[in-house]
């Protein structure tokens, strides 16, 4: 039976449930600790806790997710136990939200530049005062036909070396661990291998030598148990947890986007195992700070 899911999302970001229906779906599955973890916004985690304080029965971790840029491609680092009153953490988020808007209005002109022709003001519709991304763009699509599901937008439009394709201000994985981890966070690589149901999960490129370096940066965690992996891509996942000495973690990484196949919370996740080891992870490292 699945208790848990470290990875799910809320229209605080690129999800389409707000964090109340997100909390009450993940209620009605039996779920008993839960991270929202959207992307660069912590503005969901006080209104899904107040549902989740009316359910019963069910934890909601503060979560964040940031998306990185390498030589190798695209990689994200999920932030669990963030401190969501921290205002340089803030403020961060708040610029990299600001810098997601510009990208989308780029985006979008640059598909209209191929003939592709969408409304910006329909995009910022669909983000519903959340933080703009691609995910928002690939929704539109779909609207207006030009796809039949985000996947299909990604893969032919959003994703690296499509039409509609812009690069971000970089961050690197090893800045964003380091971001976490002086939040306080417990920083984890998300979905490291590649996923045929959800778009633009490629695997990470030298993989052992990018855990390796970002566990000396305060990586504490690596997503093991996510989505659609096959037996042998978690196996995989799990012997490099152990050899780097990581925790395993993972989650269905949420979205309702209406994706053929998405998997919904309760059905992926990992033990209850691990939530022991961050929480006893996290209270180590805050003891160690107080006394500092």
């Amino acid at each position: 039976m699945v208790e848990i899911d470290l990875h799910i999302h809320s229209t605080r970001s690129d999800g389409t449930l707000t964090p109340t229906e997100l909390i009450r779906l993940c209620a009605s599955s039996d779920l008993k600790v839960v991270a929202l973890t959207d992307h660069d916004s912590t503005e969901g985690i006080a209104e899904a806790r107040a549902e989740a304080g009316k359910q019963g029965g069910i934890e909601v971790i503060a979560g964040v997710e940031l998306s990185c840029d390498t030589k190798i491609g695209e990689v994200h680092v999920l932030g669990l136990f963030v401190d969501t009153e921290a205002p340089d953490f803030q403020k961060f988020c708040e610029r990299t939200r600001s810098g997601r808007l510009e990208r989308g209005r780029l985006m979008v002109e640059r598909l209209a530049e191929s003939g592709v022709k969408l409304s910006f003001d329909r995009v910022l519709e669909l983000s519903d005062g959340g933080a703009v991304g691609r995910p928002h763009i690939a929704r539109a699509l779909v609207e207006a036909g030009y796809v039949k599901n985000t996947k299909e937008a990604f893969d032919t439009y959003l994703g690296t070396g499509g039409s509609g394709f812009v690069p971000r201000r970089r961050l690197t994985p090893r800045d964003a661990v380091e971001l976490l981890v002086t939040n306080g966070a417990l920083p984890v690589l998300a979905h490291p291998l590649v996923s045929p149901v959800k778009a633009g999960r490629k695997e990470i490129g030298q993989l052992t030598e990018t855990l390796a370096d970002l566990k000396t940066a305060g990586l504490v965690g690596l997503e093991v148990y996510y989505a659609d992996y096959t037996p042998e891509q978690t196996s995989r996942l799990e012997a490099l947890a152990q050899e780097h000495g990581l925790i395993p973690c993972g989650g269905t990484d949420f979205h309702n986007s209406g994706t053929p196949g998405e998997p919904t919370p309760g059905s992926v996740g990992p033990p209850m195992q691990s939530v022991e080891a961050l929480k006893r992870l996290k209270q180590d490292r805050d003891a160690r700070v107080s006394t500092k």
